[in-house]
């Protein structure tokens, strides 16, 4: 078999990447000749190299952007690296039809240790590192090309305000956190807070989704869970040079930013 009967065997099951010892054994070449003929088929826009030894192939119908969906190579690029991921934030709410902040670039979460970003040709993935794995909270949902692992609702807007100064500031994810709140269910909360152990975020969450009109029973179900011990002000955008003041929320949230959401 050649590299061009493999890919089109690949594409055929819907399969829409491969690692180097795949095409090797698949052709009964050495990697060093099989690199010659990988580099004319980048070159062609045909595939990406977008990890060491592992490729995505661009079928037809996505020729003009360059740009392969996340969800068709995400899992079986991570068990070839062998670490444990979720799409999340942006990428993870436009599953859940939060769509209103239009993204380019794709978002991963991942497992400690950290690794580079992959910023290659029409490729752009920012991955965010985590010590604390979540128990629950992760979905799997099924694409064209499998499955793939995605954030719950809950976890996308709590790990969206954990992370906010990473990803552009709250107001930029305020529209997003409204329209997640449609899927925000009770049991979805719960599951995060058997597990979740940042207390000044879970506050953030509770102010915003009190903000944002959440039902009550969820409002209600994380401030019992923050009440079980004593809690302190925090902002609700941190500041590296400021520290929270006084605060007349019950959630002890300083509110020190205005909130504008373009929803």
């Amino acid at each position: 078999m050649s590299v061009k009967d493999f890919i089109k065997y690949q594409l055929s099951i819907e399969s829409y990447s491969f690692s180097i010892a795949e095409v090797e054994q698949a052709t009964g070449s050495s990697c060093t000749s099989l690199k010659f003929e990988l580099v004319r088929l980048i070159e062609k826009g045909e595939i990406l190299n977008v990890r060491k030894g592992f490729y995505v192939i661009i079928p037809a119908r996505y020729a003009t952007s360059g740009k392969l969906p996340i969800q068709l190579y995400v899992d079986k690029m991570f068990k070839y690296i062998d670490r444990n991921y979720y799409l999340g934030f942006y990428s993870a709410a436009k599953f859940h039809g939060a769509s209103h902040q239009q993204i380019q670039r794709d978002y991963v979460m991942i497992e400690l240790p950290k690794f580079n970003n992959i910023k290659k040709s029409t490729v752009d993935i920012k991955f965010i590192a985590t010590s604390k794995w979540p128990k629950y909270n992760i979905i799997t949902k099924t694409g064209d090309a499998g499955f793939f692992s995605v954030s719950s609702p809950a976890l996308t807007g709590i790990d969206l305000i954990h992370h906010q100064t990473k990803l552009g500031g709250l107001n930029r994810m305020l529209a997003v956190l409204e329209e997640l709140l449609e899927t925000i269910t009770l049991k979805d909360v719960e599951d995060v807070l058997r597990w979740y152990p940042y207390k000044s975020t879970l506050q953030r969450f509770g102010f915003l989704m009190e903000e944002l009109g959440a039902e009550t029973q969820i409002t209600r179900a994380i401030l019992e869970q923050l009440i079980k011990k004593p809690y302190y002000p925090v902002l609700l955008s941190p500041k590296s040079q400021q520290k929270a003041g006084a605060v007349d929320n019950i959630w002890k949230v300083d509110v020190n930013m205005k909130l504008e959401s373009d929803l």
